[in-house]
Protein backbone atom coordinates (compact mmCIF):
# COMPACT_ATOMS: atom_id res chain seq x y z
CA UNK A 1 0.00 0.00 0.00
CA UNK A 2 1.31 3.27 -0.92
CA UNK A 3 1.90 6.44 1.73
CA UNK A 4 -0.52 8.38 0.91
CA UNK A 5 -3.27 5.49 0.98
CA UNK A 6 -2.06 4.55 3.93
CA UNK A 7 -2.91 8.32 5.22
CA UNK A 8 -6.22 8.21 3.81
CA UNK A 9 -6.98 5.10 5.64
CA UNK A 10 -5.64 6.52 8.62
CA UNK A 11 -7.78 9.43 8.47
CA UNK A 12 -10.87 7.70 8.19
CA UNK A 13 -10.31 5.56 10.84
CA UNK A 14 -9.78 8.56 13.45
CA UNK A 15 -12.40 10.77 11.88
CA UNK A 16 -14.97 7.73 12.11
CA UNK A 17 -14.05 6.92 15.74
CA UNK A 18 -14.61 10.88 16.64
CA UNK A 19 -18.34 10.49 15.00
CA UNK A 20 -18.69 6.80 16.91
CA UNK A 21 -17.66 7.32 20.42
CA UNK A 22 -19.90 9.27 22.59
CA UNK A 23 -16.91 11.25 24.58
CA UNK A 24 -15.01 12.65 21.26
CA UNK A 25 -18.27 13.29 19.52
CA UNK A 26 -18.92 16.91 22.02
CA UNK A 27 -15.83 17.66 21.41
CA UNK A 28 -14.74 21.66 20.33
CA UNK A 29 -12.12 20.00 17.60
CA UNK A 30 -14.13 17.37 16.37
CA UNK A 31 -15.86 19.19 13.99
CA UNK A 32 -12.09 20.11 12.06
CA UNK A 33 -11.21 16.86 12.81
CA UNK A 34 -13.68 15.73 10.21
CA UNK A 35 -11.89 17.58 7.61
CA UNK A 36 -8.46 15.70 7.61
CA UNK A 37 -10.81 13.29 5.79
CA UNK A 38 -10.79 15.30 2.59
CA UNK A 39 -7.86 16.42 2.76
CA UNK A 40 -5.90 13.49 2.73
CA UNK A 41 -7.92 11.76 -0.27
CA UNK A 42 -7.33 15.07 -2.01
CA UNK A 43 -3.29 14.51 -1.13
CA UNK A 44 -3.74 10.82 -2.51
CA UNK A 45 -5.35 11.59 -5.18
CA UNK A 46 -2.91 14.77 -6.50
CA UNK A 47 0.12 12.85 -5.15
CA UNK A 48 -0.28 9.16 -6.23
CA UNK A 49 -2.97 9.24 -8.11
CA UNK A 50 -6.84 7.86 -7.72
CA UNK A 51 -7.93 4.49 -8.32
CA UNK A 52 -11.15 1.92 -8.22
CA UNK A 53 -10.18 0.49 -5.22
CA UNK A 54 -10.52 3.04 -3.24
CA UNK A 55 -13.63 4.75 -3.93
CA UNK A 56 -15.00 3.89 -0.71
CA UNK A 57 -12.55 5.35 1.10
CA UNK A 58 -12.92 8.69 -1.41
CA UNK A 59 -17.00 8.42 -0.48
CA UNK A 60 -16.28 7.82 3.71
CA UNK A 61 -13.60 10.87 3.06
CA UNK A 62 -16.58 13.04 1.80
CA UNK A 63 -19.45 11.52 4.09
CA UNK A 64 -17.48 12.80 7.22
CA UNK A 65 -17.45 16.86 6.67
CA UNK A 66 -21.19 17.00 4.85
CA UNK A 67 -22.51 15.22 8.20
CA UNK A 68 -21.41 17.53 9.96
CA UNK A 69 -22.53 20.38 7.89
CA UNK A 70 -25.86 18.22 7.71
CA UNK A 71 -25.98 17.96 11.94
CA UNK A 72 -25.08 21.74 12.38
CA UNK A 73 -28.18 23.14 9.54
CA UNK A 74 -30.74 20.54 10.97
CA UNK A 75 -29.78 21.80 14.98
CA UNK A 76 -32.49 23.16 16.95
CA UNK A 77 -34.85 23.22 13.99
CA UNK A 78 -36.68 20.57 15.46
CA UNK A 79 -36.46 17.55 18.68
CA UNK A 80 -36.68 14.36 17.38
CA UNK A 81 -37.60 11.30 19.63
CA UNK A 82 -35.32 9.76 21.61
CA UNK A 83 -35.49 6.47 20.42
CA UNK A 84 -34.96 7.42 16.59
CA UNK A 85 -32.09 9.74 17.74
CA UNK A 86 -30.45 6.28 18.55
CA UNK A 87 -32.03 4.15 15.97
CA UNK A 88 -30.40 6.48 13.83
CA UNK A 89 -27.28 6.55 15.17
CA UNK A 90 -26.56 2.58 14.99
CA UNK A 91 -27.35 2.83 11.65
CA UNK A 92 -24.77 5.64 11.11
CA UNK A 93 -21.86 3.61 12.85
CA UNK A 94 -23.36 0.29 11.23
CA UNK A 95 -23.00 1.66 7.61
CA UNK A 96 -20.22 3.81 8.54
CA UNK A 97 -17.73 0.62 10.45
CA UNK A 98 -19.13 -1.53 7.04
CA UNK A 99 -17.53 1.47 4.45
CA UNK A 100 -15.12 1.85 6.65
CA UNK A 101 -13.44 -2.42 6.48
CA UNK A 102 -14.43 -1.98 3.17
CA UNK A 103 -12.34 0.71 2.49
CA UNK A 104 -9.65 -0.74 4.25
CA UNK A 105 -9.90 -4.36 2.66
CA UNK A 106 -10.17 -3.54 -0.94
CA UNK A 107 -6.90 -1.71 -1.33
CA UNK A 108 -5.35 -4.48 0.47
CA UNK A 109 -6.90 -7.26 -1.52
CA UNK A 110 -6.30 -5.61 -4.89
CA UNK A 111 -2.96 -3.74 -4.11
CA UNK A 112 -0.71 -1.19 -5.93
CA UNK A 113 1.93 -4.28 -5.49
CA UNK A 114 5.89 -4.49 -5.74
CA UNK A 115 8.13 -6.76 -6.36
CA UNK A 116 11.13 -7.53 -4.19
CA UNK A 117 14.70 -7.09 -4.22
CA UNK A 118 16.01 -9.77 -6.29
CA UNK A 119 18.50 -12.19 -4.77
CA UNK A 120 21.56 -11.30 -7.06
CA UNK A 121 24.10 -9.08 -6.66
CA UNK A 122 23.23 -6.72 -9.77
CA UNK A 123 20.90 -3.90 -9.96
CA UNK A 124 18.77 -3.64 -12.87
CA UNK A 125 18.39 -1.74 -16.54
CA UNK A 126 16.11 -1.36 -19.09
CA UNK A 127 15.19 0.01 -22.68
CA UNK A 128 12.81 -1.01 -25.26
CA UNK A 129 13.23 -1.72 -29.19
CA UNK A 130 11.02 -1.26 -31.26
CA UNK A 131 11.98 -3.78 -34.85
CA UNK A 132 10.81 -4.32 -38.23
CA UNK A 133 11.46 -7.52 -39.70
CA UNK A 134 11.27 -6.69 -43.94
CA UNK A 135 11.33 -9.85 -45.16
CA UNK A 136 7.76 -10.96 -43.14
CA UNK A 137 4.60 -9.97 -44.20
CA UNK A 138 2.40 -9.34 -40.56
CA UNK A 139 -0.20 -12.15 -40.76
CA UNK A 140 -2.63 -9.89 -38.23
CA UNK A 141 -2.99 -7.00 -40.29
CA UNK A 142 -5.46 -6.73 -43.36
CA UNK A 143 -2.46 -4.61 -45.20
CA UNK A 144 -0.64 -7.24 -47.11
CA UNK A 145 1.92 -4.86 -47.59
CA UNK A 146 2.41 -4.46 -43.41
CA UNK A 147 5.75 -6.35 -42.50
CA UNK A 148 6.50 -8.30 -39.19
CA UNK A 149 6.67 -5.67 -36.05
CA UNK A 150 7.83 -6.45 -32.76
CA UNK A 151 8.40 -4.59 -28.96
CA UNK A 152 10.97 -6.11 -27.10
CA UNK A 153 12.00 -4.79 -23.81
CA UNK A 154 15.57 -5.59 -22.51
CA UNK A 155 16.36 -6.05 -18.75
CA UNK A 156 19.86 -6.14 -18.00
CA UNK A 157 22.66 -6.24 -15.06
CA UNK A 158 23.59 -2.72 -13.97
CA UNK A 159 25.17 -1.15 -11.29
CA UNK A 160 22.63 -0.65 -8.13
CA UNK A 161 21.38 2.41 -7.62
CA UNK A 162 18.99 2.50 -5.20
CA UNK A 163 18.13 6.27 -5.10
CA UNK A 164 16.94 6.05 -8.83
CA UNK A 165 13.30 6.07 -10.26
CA UNK A 166 12.00 2.98 -11.14
CA UNK A 167 10.52 1.68 -14.29
CA UNK A 168 7.00 0.81 -14.63
CA UNK A 169 5.38 -2.76 -14.88
CA UNK A 170 3.99 -2.33 -18.08
CA UNK A 171 4.95 0.75 -19.64
CA UNK A 172 1.80 1.17 -22.57
CA UNK A 173 -0.64 -0.14 -19.19
CA UNK A 174 -3.24 2.01 -20.26
CA UNK A 175 -3.14 0.07 -24.04
CA UNK A 176 -2.70 -3.23 -22.81
CA UNK A 177 -5.03 -3.79 -19.75
CA UNK A 178 -7.84 -2.84 -21.31
CA UNK A 179 -7.77 -5.65 -23.95
CA UNK A 180 -6.08 -8.43 -21.35
CA UNK A 181 -9.35 -8.02 -19.36
CA UNK A 182 -11.80 -7.71 -22.47
CA UNK A 183 -10.02 -11.01 -24.10
CA UNK A 184 -9.82 -12.85 -20.49
CA UNK A 185 -13.40 -12.10 -19.97
CA UNK A 186 -12.33 -9.67 -16.42
CA UNK A 187 -14.02 -6.50 -15.68
CA UNK A 188 -12.45 -3.98 -17.27
CA UNK A 189 -11.67 -1.44 -14.99
CA UNK A 190 -10.10 -4.74 -12.94
CA UNK A 191 -6.44 -4.08 -14.04
CA UNK A 192 -6.38 0.19 -14.51
CA UNK A 193 -4.48 0.49 -11.26
CA UNK A 194 -1.08 -1.39 -13.09
CA UNK A 195 -0.37 2.17 -14.59
CA UNK A 196 0.77 2.65 -10.87
CA UNK A 197 3.01 -0.70 -10.55
CA UNK A 198 6.93 -0.20 -10.65
CA UNK A 199 9.31 -2.84 -10.75
CA UNK A 200 13.33 -2.76 -9.88
CA UNK A 201 14.77 -2.25 -12.89
CA UNK A 202 16.06 1.43 -13.93
CA UNK A 203 15.28 2.94 -17.59
CA UNK A 204 18.62 3.36 -19.16
CA UNK A 205 20.78 2.83 -16.25
CA UNK A 206 24.87 1.97 -17.26
CA UNK A 207 25.09 -1.39 -18.00
CA UNK A 208 27.58 -3.68 -15.95
CA UNK A 209 30.95 -4.37 -16.60
CA UNK A 210 31.73 -7.69 -19.21
CA UNK A 211 29.79 -9.73 -21.15
CA UNK A 212 26.26 -11.37 -20.05
CA UNK A 213 24.69 -14.15 -21.35
CA UNK A 214 21.69 -13.69 -23.39
CA UNK A 215 17.85 -14.92 -22.62
CA UNK A 216 14.61 -14.28 -24.63
CA UNK A 217 11.46 -14.53 -22.64
CA UNK A 218 8.41 -15.75 -24.23
CA UNK A 219 4.76 -14.75 -22.72
CA UNK A 220 1.91 -17.12 -23.16
CA UNK A 221 -1.34 -16.41 -25.03
CA UNK A 222 -2.91 -13.11 -23.63
CA UNK A 223 0.02 -12.17 -22.22
CA UNK A 224 2.70 -9.05 -22.12
CA UNK A 225 6.40 -9.19 -21.91
CA UNK A 226 6.66 -8.55 -18.65
CA UNK A 227 4.43 -11.04 -17.31
CA UNK A 228 6.75 -13.16 -15.29
CA UNK A 229 8.71 -10.16 -13.72
CA UNK A 230 9.59 -12.01 -10.80
CA UNK A 231 11.16 -14.44 -12.63
CA UNK A 232 13.07 -11.87 -15.12
CA UNK A 233 14.43 -9.38 -12.59
CA UNK A 234 15.82 -12.61 -10.09
CA UNK A 235 17.57 -13.77 -13.51
CA UNK A 236 18.88 -10.07 -14.00
CA UNK A 237 20.05 -9.68 -10.69
CA UNK A 238 22.23 -12.72 -11.19
CA UNK A 239 23.82 -11.21 -14.50
CA UNK A 240 21.85 -12.47 -17.51
CA UNK A 241 20.45 -10.21 -19.88
CA UNK A 242 16.57 -10.95 -20.60
CA UNK A 243 14.69 -9.89 -23.88
CA UNK A 244 11.38 -9.86 -23.58
CA UNK A 245 8.81 -10.06 -26.47
CA UNK A 246 5.32 -8.41 -27.20
CA UNK A 247 4.51 -10.50 -30.47
CA UNK A 248 1.53 -9.78 -32.09
CA UNK A 249 -0.95 -12.98 -32.37
CA UNK A 250 0.74 -14.30 -28.52
CA UNK A 251 0.75 -11.64 -26.27
CA UNK A 252 -2.88 -9.32 -25.72
CA UNK A 253 -1.83 -6.62 -27.79
CA UNK A 254 0.87 -4.40 -28.97
CA UNK A 255 1.43 -0.92 -28.89
CA UNK A 256 4.17 0.14 -31.50
CA UNK A 257 5.81 3.21 -30.69
CA UNK A 258 4.14 5.87 -33.17
CA UNK A 259 0.69 5.11 -31.39
CA UNK A 260 -0.86 2.30 -33.47
CA UNK A 261 -2.14 -0.62 -31.87
CA UNK A 262 -2.23 -4.59 -33.02
CA UNK A 263 -5.19 -6.28 -30.71
CA UNK A 264 -4.73 -10.49 -30.73
CA UNK A 265 -7.61 -12.33 -32.11
CA UNK A 266 -10.80 -14.02 -30.05
CA UNK A 267 -9.83 -17.48 -28.31
CA UNK A 268 -11.86 -19.49 -30.75
CA UNK A 269 -9.97 -18.23 -34.14
CA UNK A 270 -6.35 -18.26 -32.68
CA UNK A 271 -6.49 -21.28 -30.32
CA UNK A 272 -6.56 -23.67 -33.64
CA UNK A 273 -4.09 -22.25 -35.07
CA UNK A 274 -1.97 -22.33 -31.91
CA UNK A 275 -2.68 -26.19 -31.44
CA UNK A 276 -1.95 -27.59 -34.88
CA UNK A 277 1.69 -28.02 -33.72
CA UNK A 278 0.65 -30.04 -31.54
CA UNK A 279 -2.28 -31.93 -32.32
CA UNK A 280 -2.26 -31.58 -36.19
CA UNK A 281 -5.82 -31.61 -37.23
CA UNK A 282 -6.46 -32.79 -40.95
CA UNK A 283 -8.98 -29.77 -41.61
CA UNK A 284 -6.20 -27.18 -41.83
CA UNK A 285 -6.78 -24.21 -40.06
CA UNK A 286 -6.72 -20.60 -41.72
CA UNK A 287 -5.88 -16.91 -40.83
CA UNK A 288 -7.30 -14.27 -42.72
CA UNK A 289 -8.32 -16.90 -45.60
CA UNK A 290 -4.94 -18.00 -45.56
CA UNK A 291 -3.44 -21.88 -44.98
CA UNK A 292 -1.59 -22.64 -42.10
CA UNK A 293 -0.91 -26.42 -42.06
CA UNK A 294 1.74 -25.87 -39.59
CA UNK A 295 0.01 -23.53 -37.43
CA UNK A 296 1.44 -20.13 -36.56
CA UNK A 297 3.59 -21.67 -33.79
CA UNK A 298 7.13 -21.86 -36.72
CA UNK A 299 6.09 -18.49 -37.44
CA UNK A 300 6.12 -16.91 -33.66
CA UNK A 301 9.54 -19.04 -33.88
CA UNK A 302 11.03 -17.00 -36.20
CA UNK A 303 10.41 -14.44 -34.07
CA UNK A 304 13.01 -15.36 -31.71
CA UNK A 305 15.50 -15.49 -35.28
CA UNK A 306 14.84 -12.32 -36.46
CA UNK A 307 15.61 -11.03 -33.07
CA UNK A 308 18.95 -12.73 -32.36
CA UNK A 309 19.74 -11.17 -35.80
CA UNK A 310 18.73 -7.66 -34.03
CA UNK A 311 20.53 -8.18 -30.54
CA UNK A 312 23.43 -8.70 -32.47
CA UNK A 313 23.55 -5.36 -33.83
CA UNK A 314 23.02 -3.96 -30.58
CA UNK A 315 25.79 -5.80 -29.33
CA UNK A 316 28.13 -4.02 -32.27
CA UNK A 317 26.17 -0.56 -32.19
CA UNK A 318 23.42 0.11 -29.56
CA UNK A 319 20.63 3.16 -30.27
CA UNK A 320 20.59 3.49 -26.99
CA UNK A 321 24.19 3.40 -26.19
CA UNK A 322 23.72 1.34 -23.09
CA UNK A 323 24.72 -2.36 -24.21
CA UNK A 324 27.29 -1.72 -26.83
CA UNK A 325 29.98 -4.88 -26.16
CA UNK A 326 27.71 -6.01 -23.39
CA UNK A 327 25.72 -8.82 -24.57
CA UNK A 328 27.34 -12.35 -25.19
CA UNK A 329 25.16 -14.05 -27.63
CA UNK A 330 27.30 -17.16 -27.88
CA UNK A 331 25.72 -17.96 -24.76
CA UNK A 332 22.00 -17.63 -25.65
CA UNK A 333 19.62 -18.89 -24.76
CA UNK A 334 15.04 -18.83 -24.33
CA UNK A 335 12.91 -19.54 -21.53
CA UNK A 336 8.90 -19.23 -22.35
CA UNK A 337 5.26 -19.77 -20.04
CA UNK A 338 2.50 -21.42 -21.31
CA UNK A 339 2.17 -20.90 -25.48
CA UNK A 340 5.59 -19.46 -24.90
CA UNK A 341 7.08 -22.44 -24.04
CA UNK A 342 5.98 -24.27 -27.15
CA UNK A 343 7.43 -21.17 -29.00
CA UNK A 344 10.66 -21.80 -27.12
CA UNK A 345 10.81 -25.22 -28.32
CA UNK A 346 10.35 -24.62 -31.68
CA UNK A 347 12.47 -21.78 -31.86
CA UNK A 348 15.46 -24.18 -30.21
CA UNK A 349 14.32 -27.07 -32.95
CA UNK A 350 15.48 -23.95 -35.59
CA UNK A 351 18.15 -21.98 -34.43
CA UNK A 352 21.38 -23.87 -33.17
CA UNK A 353 22.28 -20.25 -31.80
CA UNK A 354 20.39 -21.35 -28.48
CA UNK A 355 22.46 -23.10 -26.18
CA UNK A 356 19.38 -23.64 -23.67
CA UNK A 357 15.75 -24.08 -23.77
CA UNK A 358 13.63 -23.87 -20.61
CA UNK A 359 9.78 -24.98 -21.27
CA UNK A 360 6.92 -24.14 -18.77
CA UNK A 361 3.93 -25.84 -18.49
CA UNK A 362 2.54 -26.06 -21.86
CA UNK A 363 2.59 -29.35 -24.89
CA UNK A 364 5.98 -29.19 -26.74
CA UNK A 365 5.01 -29.77 -30.70
CA UNK A 366 4.88 -32.94 -32.11
CA UNK A 367 8.11 -32.18 -34.96
CA UNK A 368 10.07 -31.20 -31.55
CA UNK A 369 8.86 -34.42 -29.46
CA UNK A 370 9.87 -36.47 -32.71
CA UNK A 371 13.16 -34.68 -33.26
CA UNK A 372 14.39 -34.07 -30.64
CA UNK A 373 15.92 -31.35 -28.91
CA UNK A 374 19.82 -30.55 -29.31
CA UNK A 375 20.41 -28.52 -26.43
CA UNK A 376 20.27 -28.70 -22.89
CA UNK A 377 16.28 -28.39 -21.50
CA UNK A 378 14.30 -28.17 -18.84
CA UNK A 379 10.94 -29.15 -18.64
CA UNK A 380 8.98 -27.16 -15.57
CA UNK A 381 5.72 -28.77 -14.77
CA UNK A 382 3.16 -29.84 -12.44
CA UNK A 383 1.88 -33.45 -11.52
CA UNK A 384 -1.30 -34.34 -13.04
CA UNK A 385 -3.34 -34.24 -9.48
CA UNK A 386 -2.14 -30.26 -9.00
CA UNK A 387 -3.80 -29.86 -12.02
CA UNK A 388 -6.72 -31.86 -11.42
CA UNK A 389 -6.92 -29.70 -8.40
CA UNK A 390 -6.70 -26.09 -10.52
CA UNK A 391 -10.03 -27.89 -12.66
CA UNK A 392 -11.87 -28.17 -9.39
CA UNK A 393 -11.07 -24.91 -8.23
CA UNK A 394 -11.03 -23.07 -10.63
CA UNK A 395 -11.55 -24.43 -14.05
CA UNK A 396 -9.74 -25.92 -17.29
CA UNK A 397 -7.53 -28.59 -17.76
CA UNK A 398 -9.46 -31.34 -19.11
CA UNK A 399 -7.91 -34.97 -18.89
CA UNK A 400 -7.09 -34.29 -22.60
CA UNK A 401 -5.21 -31.15 -21.45
CA UNK A 402 -3.45 -32.79 -19.36
CA UNK A 403 -2.44 -35.90 -20.97
CA UNK A 404 -1.23 -33.90 -23.63
CA UNK A 405 0.51 -31.51 -21.42
CA UNK A 406 2.37 -33.97 -19.29
CA UNK A 407 2.76 -36.44 -22.13
CA UNK A 408 4.44 -34.27 -24.80
CA UNK A 409 6.92 -32.83 -22.03
CA UNK A 410 7.85 -36.16 -20.79
CA UNK A 411 8.34 -37.25 -24.38
CA UNK A 412 10.34 -34.45 -25.39
CA UNK A 413 12.20 -35.56 -22.51
CA UNK A 414 13.25 -38.93 -23.35
CA UNK A 415 14.44 -37.59 -26.60
CA UNK A 416 16.97 -34.74 -25.65
CA UNK A 417 19.94 -35.53 -26.88
CA UNK A 418 21.55 -32.57 -25.54
CA UNK A 419 20.67 -33.56 -22.07
CA UNK A 420 18.02 -31.65 -19.57
CA UNK A 421 15.64 -32.00 -17.15
CA UNK A 422 12.61 -32.80 -16.18
CA UNK A 423 10.76 -30.76 -13.21
CA UNK A 424 7.51 -31.51 -11.38
CA UNK A 425 6.34 -29.03 -8.67
CA UNK A 426 3.46 -30.11 -6.60
CA UNK A 427 0.47 -27.38 -5.26
CA UNK A 428 1.70 -24.90 -8.30
CA UNK A 429 -0.82 -23.88 -10.69
CA UNK A 430 -0.50 -22.14 -14.32
CA UNK A 431 -0.50 -18.31 -13.38
CA UNK A 432 2.10 -19.35 -10.34
CA UNK A 433 4.33 -19.24 -13.63
CA UNK A 434 3.47 -15.55 -13.68
CA UNK A 435 2.96 -12.51 -11.67
CA UNK A 436 -0.62 -13.04 -10.83
CA UNK A 437 -0.04 -14.10 -7.61
CA UNK A 438 1.05 -10.56 -6.62
CA UNK A 439 -1.87 -9.14 -8.83
CA UNK A 440 -4.20 -10.90 -6.13
CA UNK A 441 -2.69 -11.75 -2.54
CA UNK A 442 -5.28 -13.58 -1.79
CA UNK A 443 -5.31 -15.97 -5.26
CA UNK A 444 -4.44 -18.67 -3.47
CA UNK A 445 -6.92 -18.57 -0.88
CA UNK A 446 -9.89 -18.16 -3.50
CA UNK A 447 -8.43 -21.03 -5.74
CA UNK A 448 -6.95 -18.99 -8.63
CA UNK A 449 -3.42 -19.61 -7.85
CA UNK A 450 -2.00 -22.81 -6.21
CA UNK A 451 -1.40 -23.84 -2.31
CA UNK A 452 1.79 -23.75 -3.15
CA UNK A 453 1.53 -19.83 -2.07
CA UNK A 454 3.02 -17.18 -4.22
CA UNK A 455 6.58 -16.59 -2.45
CA UNK A 456 6.79 -19.62 -2.24
CA UNK A 457 6.19 -20.99 -5.76
CA UNK A 458 7.76 -17.89 -7.08
CA UNK A 459 11.51 -18.95 -4.52
CA UNK A 460 10.99 -22.40 -6.37
CA UNK A 461 10.70 -21.51 -10.11
CA UNK A 462 13.51 -18.98 -9.57
CA UNK A 463 15.70 -21.69 -8.06
CA UNK A 464 15.41 -23.91 -10.90
CA UNK A 465 15.62 -21.62 -13.68
CA UNK A 466 18.87 -19.61 -12.26
CA UNK A 467 20.55 -22.94 -11.37
CA UNK A 468 19.15 -24.28 -14.89
CA UNK A 469 20.82 -21.51 -16.78
CA UNK A 470 24.08 -21.47 -14.46
CA UNK A 471 24.87 -24.83 -15.38
CA UNK A 472 23.77 -24.98 -18.73
CA UNK A 473 25.31 -21.24 -20.40
CA UNK A 474 28.02 -20.80 -17.69
CA UNK A 475 29.15 -24.29 -16.47
CA UNK A 476 28.12 -23.92 -13.13
CA UNK A 477 27.23 -27.15 -11.47
CA UNK A 478 23.96 -27.12 -9.05
CA UNK A 479 23.26 -29.44 -6.61
CA UNK A 480 19.85 -28.43 -6.65
CA UNK A 481 19.59 -30.21 -10.08
CA UNK A 482 20.87 -33.76 -8.76
CA UNK A 483 19.22 -34.30 -5.25
CA UNK A 484 15.94 -34.27 -6.13
CA UNK A 485 13.25 -33.87 -3.60
CA UNK A 486 15.87 -33.96 -1.22
CA UNK A 487 16.57 -30.31 -2.17
CA UNK A 488 13.34 -28.52 -2.46
CA UNK A 489 10.13 -31.09 -0.55
CA UNK A 490 7.41 -31.23 -2.82
CA UNK A 491 9.21 -31.55 -6.15
CA UNK A 492 10.21 -34.33 -8.29
CA UNK A 493 12.92 -34.04 -10.96
CA UNK A 494 14.14 -36.51 -13.33
CA UNK A 495 17.77 -35.89 -15.28
CA UNK A 496 18.96 -37.09 -18.57
CA UNK A 497 22.57 -36.34 -19.97
CA UNK A 498 23.74 -34.25 -17.15
CA UNK A 499 24.73 -30.58 -18.64
CA UNK A 500 28.65 -30.02 -18.44
CA UNK A 501 28.79 -27.53 -21.00
CA UNK A 502 31.95 -24.79 -20.38
CA UNK A 503 31.23 -21.12 -19.51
Amino acid sequence: MRSFEAMLLVANAVAFLAVAVPGLRRRSWTSWLLTVPIVAGAVQILGEGARWQLVPAYVLALAFPVAWLLRRRMAGRFTPRRWIVRTTRIAVVAVGATVLVTSTALPAAVPIFRFPTPTGSHGIGTVTYHWVDPTRPEPFTADGADHRELMAQVWYPATPAPEAARAPYITDADAVTPVLTELTGLPPFLLDHFRYVTTNAVAGAPAADGRHPVLVFLSGLYGFRSVSTFQIEELVSHGYVVVGLDQPGVVATVRFPDGRQLRNLPFDQIDPLVDQSVEPQPTTPALDGVPRPDGLVPFFADDVRFVLDRLGGVDTADPHRVLTGHLDLGRAGVLGVSLGGRIAAQSCRADARLRACLVMDDPVPAGVVAAGLRQPTMFLTRDAETMRLERRKSGGWSEHDITTTLGTMRSAYATLTGGGYYVEIADLFHVNFTDLPYWLPASAHLGLSGPIGGRRGFAVINAYTVAFFDQALRGRPSPLLHQGSAAIPGTTIAVRAPVTRPG
